[in-house]
């Protein structure tokens, strides 16, 4: 049975993956579209800004999941959380094979500016996004998880602990170690980037 996507989009995530191991691709656009932008989002923090190797990272980990659909046991993982799991094991294999060596490419150049009203104001959130992104590059590979996770994609502590396969507490402790690590990071550059004393 095929189900236009509008019926399918107030569907559970694992709803729309039993459908699309039934033969629904209407269920597979509609998971797609919920799920991709979260994952690019988070690859993309994971590393370090690279937008092209984050989405090599969502479209593995979605091909993963349509493999895996057909044997899905409902209950014992949320999908979305599965495809976390998935997405950062992903990112700490190529953060890896990243250190073994780093080509500079056109990526790497900065992103030309729009015609904005307020080009001042642009280039301050440029910078800002520069900044973090350059400070969570530098905290350590499992608090940079823990952080992006809990304070970017709005993820629960305990769905946190189960993407990251640790304890809550863990989550927890990993969590308050890399967001000191960023006001670490990014205490000197509070004027540079626009930041009064009460900000």
């Amino acid at each position: 049975m095929t189900m236009a996507l509008d019926d399918t989009s107030d569907l559970p995530d694992e709803a729309l993956l039993v459908l699309y191991a039934n033969g629904d691709p209407a269920a597979a656009r509609a998971l797609t579209l919920r799920l991709v932008p979260r994952l690019m989002a988070y690859a993309t923090r994971m590393l370090g800004g690279d937008r092209a190797e984050a989405e090599d990272i969502a479209q593995e980990a979605m091909l993963r999941l349509w493999r895996i659909a057909p044997d899905w046991r409902s209950g014992e993982a949320q999908v979305s959380t599965w495809a976390y799991r998935v997405a950062g094991n992903l990112c700490t294999d190529r953060l890896r094979a990243r250190r073994l060596r780093r080509p500079v490419t056109l990526e790497d150049a900065p992103e030309l500016l729009s015609d904005a009203a307020d080009v001042e104001t642009e280039m301050m959130q440029t910078d800002r996004h520069r900044a973090l992104t350059a400070a969570l590059a530098e905290l350590p590979e499992r608090q940079r998880q823990a952080v992006v996770l809990r304070h970017i994609e709005g993820l629960a502590n305990p769905e946190i602990a189960v993407v990251m396969e640790i304890g809550v507490e863990a989550v927890e402790s990993l969590t308050a170690r890399g967001k000191r690590g960023l006001a670490a990071l990014l205490a000197g550059r509070r004027p540079e980037l626009g930041y009064g004393e009460g900000d």
